[in-house]
This record gives C-alpha cells, sequence and structure tokens, in this order.
C-alpha cells in the first residue's frame, strides 16, 4: 500500500477526533503518531526515496482533509524536510545527527516569530539573542506561533549573534534546560495546533549546533514546501464540500418529496462549489508540477499568487457548504462551524495577501521595464 492510500485509510479517525480540538490546550497526538506509523513524518527524506512537490501537497491536503490542525502543525515539520531534500543546507557538522533523529520518528519546527517585533518576512530583527562562550551558545528570547509545541523534540531558532548584525538558525531540543512552554494559544481557529510560545532562558547548546546562517541565500532559495500552506486550507474546504454534498443529497424536508440537492438553486451552489474547487486545485497543483519540472525557473510570484488564490477559494467554498447546510451548519455538533474557523486561519499565514499582491505587481512592472 503507498503512502497515500494509507492516509487516505487515517481521515475518518482523524475527523472523529478533531472535535476534541476545540478544548483549550489541546493538540492531536493521536493523529501524529499515526502519521509517524506509517512513516509519513520521515518519507520526503532523501535517504528514504524524497518525493516531488505535487507529491507532498496531495499528502499534506489528504491529511487536512481529516482534520486542518493536523495538516497544518505537521506540514511545517515535513515541509522543513522538504527543503533539506532539495538544497542540502543544514550545517554538515549536525546533518547527519539531525536526519538520525528524524529517522527515529523525532520532530522539528521552526521558531521565527516574535511578539511586538514585526514579522521577519517584512524585515524585522530577531530579539532573541545567541551569545558565543566559549564551546557554546547562550540563547535568550521568546518566540510565538510554535505550531506542535507539545510534541516537537527540536526547534530551529532564529536568532541575532551576539551585537552583531548577523543572525543564525540554532538547533536547540525542547529538552534542554531553560527551554519552556507558555501555554499562550488560544485562538478559536486551528486551536489544535497549540501555536504556544516559546521561551528561552539561558539556554546553552553546543557551538556547532548551528543549523545555517541567515543571508541572502536564504532570499534567493525557491521554497516550495510552503504550497503545504493552501494544501492544508483547501483539504479542509473539501472536507466542507463532502458534508454538505451528503446534505444536500440525504435531507428531504417535509415540504418536498426529495432531497434539497435536487433543488435548482442547490444545484446552482453545488455546480457553483465544485467549479471553485476545481480551479483552486488546478492552480495548486499545476503550480507544483511546474517547481517539479523545472527547478531553475523562479517562479516565487505564482507561489504567492496560489497560496492566496488558494487559501481565498477555500474560505469561499466553505462559506457555500454552509449556505447549503443552512442555519444546522452552525451548530456546535456540525463540523461546518469548524472548518469555517479553521480555513480563515489561512489569511494570516505567510505570504499574507498583501505581500503576494506586492510579489505579483513587482514582477509584472519588472517584465514590462524589461
Amino acid at each position: 500500500m503507498n503512502m497515500k492510500e494509507e492516509i487516505k485509510l487515517l481521515i475518518p479517525a482523524f475527523q472523529a477526533r478533531e472535535p476534541a480540538l476545540d478544548k483549550l490546550n489541546s493538540f492531536p497526538f493521536d493523529n501524529i503518531n499515526d502519521l509517524k506509523e506509517i512513516g509519513y513524518t520521515k518519507a520526503m527524506l532523501p535517504q528514504n526515496g524524497g518525493m516531488a512537490l505535487a507529491e507532498f501537497i496531495e499528502h499534506q491536503e489528504l491529511i487536512a482533509k481529516g482534520c486542518g490542525a493536523t495538516g497544518l502543525s505537521i506540514g511545517w515539520h515535513t515541509g522543513i524536510l522538504m527543503e533539506y531534500a532539495e538544497y542540502r543546507h543544514w550545517n554538515p557538522d549536525i546533518a547527519d545527527f539531525l536526519v538520525k533523529e528524524i529517522q527515529s520518528g523525532k520532530l522539528v519546527n521552526a521558531a521565527a516569530s516574535e511578539r511586538n517585533a514585526g514579522s521577519p518576512l517584512r524585515g524585522a530583527r530577531f530579539k532573541t539573542n545567541a551569545v558565543r562562550d566559549g564551546q557554546e551558545y547562550i540563547i535568550n528570547g521568546e518566540k510565538t506561533f510554535t505550531s506542535a509545541a507539545p510534541m516537537l523534540d527540536y526547534v530551529f531558532v532564529s536568532a541575532s549573534v551576539g551585537e552583531t548584525k548577523e543572525a543564525a538558525v540554532f538547533l536547540v531540543p525542547m529538552d534542554a534546560e531553560g527551554v519552556s512552554v507558555r501555554k499562550t494559544w488560544d485562538s478559536v481557529a486551528m486551536r489544535g495546533t497549540a501555536s504556544h510560545d516559546l521561551i528561552l532562558k539561558n539556554v546553552r547548546i553546543p557551538a556547532d549546533y548551528v543549523v545555517e546562517k541567515l543571508d541572502k541565500s536564504q532570499k534567493l532559495r525557491r521554497k516550495g514546501s510552503l504550497l503545504h500552506i493552501p494544501a492544508c486550507y483547501i483539504g479542509i474546504a473539501g472536507a466542507a464540500r463532502d458534508y454538505a454534498l451528503s446534505f444536500a443529497s440525504s435531507y428531504t424536508p417535509a415540504a418536498l418529496d426529495h432531497p434539497i440537492g435536487e433543488l435548482p438553486v442547490m444545484e446552482q451552489s453545488i455546480g457553483e462549489m465544485e467549479m471553485k474547487l476545481m480551479a483552486a486545485r488546478q492552480f495548486l497543483y499545476r503550480t507544483a508540477e511546474l517547481y517539479d519540472r523545472e527547478p531553475d525557473q523562479p517562479i516565487g510570484p505564482q507561489m504567492a499568487a496560489a497560496k492566496s488564490f488558494v487559501t481565498n477559494t477555500a474560505i469561499h467554498v466553505t462559506d457555500l457548504a454552509m449556505r447549503i447546510v443552512g442555519a444546522r451548519s452552525l451548530s456546535e455538533k456540525n463540523p461546518l462551524h469548524r472548518y469555517w474557523q479553521n480555513v480563515r486561519a489561512g489569511l494570516h499565514n505567510p505570504p499574507m495577501d498583501d505581500i503576494a499582491y506586492r510579489t505579483l505587481a513587482q514582477s509584472a512592472l519588472d517584465q514590462i521595464r524589461s
């Protein structure tokens, strides 16, 4: 059985467990363990054969169809591995060690964002600081949006280096002395990602635990793995679509002698929902296929457009699904209200719409000038 089929078998269990994630400080431990069990959390490593970007986002979409929080949480880990498979950019002194840890089931995520410091994507300098002390670095700082915090084994912490203008990514074990998690994640959307604050207080790590230095080379790298973000939200929209179709094909009110799905007004909504899903998936997978087929082609503007278009379309599709189901879609017991909350979280994942539009505008103007 291939990975896709194994993930499909997990979807019903993921959907059954998802309501429990509305509880504060919850996390889909069982789902992540299921993904470990089938080998998904390490499948994209080159040592395991790797996978194409189009295949990767197909897997991510399926996982999110079962549980959006699971899809987004594991997407950060697997996305880091996809980038490594493409660039092998980790410090050679720790790359072998990291790979062995991931092969054994360990999980990693990046910690870059900081409260009231602005987004690193917009050029903000890190307040988190790493100071060299002999054969160690001492790290102090706080990070926000540390998704999957309750289950991480390592974090890639972005920090300024001493008093210099340099910055680097440091490998920090979650069990290191001075590392703690402040449970601040109270979002009504994607609550199950447990994206809490990471606290680093005089954390000492070996001097060779520098994953990479942050310089202009990072900006030049294509990051196809970030398509796991729109894949997650179109997966949630797909779950909303399935629920709405099941409802429309089976619900027959007293005033009718047939299911509501046969009403022309419902056929109109269902048809619109289907068309928008088709368009979003075509855009997403076409972008991934171009990325795979043309490794030297810069497609940053198209990737930014794909994220924005697919995410906004997923929101529209979920809204249509709720309109088809009607007022009962707002019931606490109905999954559609959760899909609606979760899918809107995509607006705040990178790149945000304004950056996507600016990227497209600059690309278009550059083409005209040349």
